[in-house]
């Protein structure tokens, strides 16, 4: 049967990853179960063909596995983790936040997590944006003094001071430290697992859940195997440039 005349609970049944696809089109699948993807398109005044591209892309996407950053400059870099927060933030959670609202006791079968995941995940997600905020204000933001210093856009006077209060070894050890933000969520849903007696909603909530800790490691990694010793050599060069500018002077 062509994608476009399947039930949209047949379709998210197929692949629980369709779900979020339909979610960005506006069309929440708990709403649409018996309906078609062309009755829903033609009720929402979608676009069918773009609909269907962007649920067949995401089973050939697999652009976390071949990020290639190493080469980028740092201001690059950032944007790319500011553009991955604001995806998080904007898109990921809220979705993971929808889906819990929506499942009741029918739909829990027997995974008792639910109720757990309730009260726990609006704290993991309040943290989480504090800390997104707090790293994009001050970590990020001192990156970029450092390259703007040694690209002549910022006063050495005002690098001077930033110096004084930041570290990026430090940086890079606390990240190191506090990287696991899915353990908690991750022993709840017993390593997110999933049930033949859970109902759609629930298969669809662990696994959006554990995609979301998969783009976490894949974040992570970016930041500590990538960001992290760039900057730390940048900072050294901007030490040492300014060393030389006091030795000359």
């Amino acid at each position: 049967m062509e994608i476009v005349n399947k039930k949209i609970e047949d379709l998210v049944g197929e692949n629980l990853i369709f779900a979020s696809v339909l979610y960005y089109f506006g069309i929440k699948f708990y709403d649409y179960c018996d309906k078609t993807l062309k009755q829903v398109c033609e009720e929402r005044q979608l676009d069918t063909n773009i609909v269907i591209k962007s649920l067949e892309s995401v089973e050939k996407n697999d652009d976390n596995n071949n990020i290639q950053l190493v080469s980028y400059p740092v201001e690059l870099i950032i944007e790319y983790l500011k553009h991955t927060h604001y995806i998080f933030i904007k898109q990921k959670l809220p979705f993971i936040a929808r889906l819990l609202e929506t499942i009741d006791e029918k739909h829990t079968g027997s995974s008792n997590f639910v109720e757990d995941l309730k009260l726990v995940f609006p704290l993991f997600v309040q943290d989480f944006i504090e800390h997104i905020y707090e790293e994009e204000d001050t970590l990020f933001n001192y990156i970029l003094s450092l390259s703007k210093t040694l690209h002549g856009k910022m006063h050495p006077s005002q690098i001077y001071y930033q110096m004084e209060k930041h570290s990026i070894q430090k940086y890079a050890m606390e990240h190191e430290l506090h990287g696991d933000e899915m353990e908690g969520i991750r022993k709840i849903t017993q390593n997110y697992q999933i049930r033949e007696s859970d109902e759609l909603p629930v298969r669809v909530l662990v696994s959006e859940l554990k995609n979301f800790d998969k783009e976490l490691t894949v974040h992570a990694n970016v930041e500590n195997n990538v960001l992290f010793p760039k900057v730390m050599q940048l900072e050294s060069d901007v030490k040492k440039w300014m060393a030389d500018k006091i030795m000359f002077n």
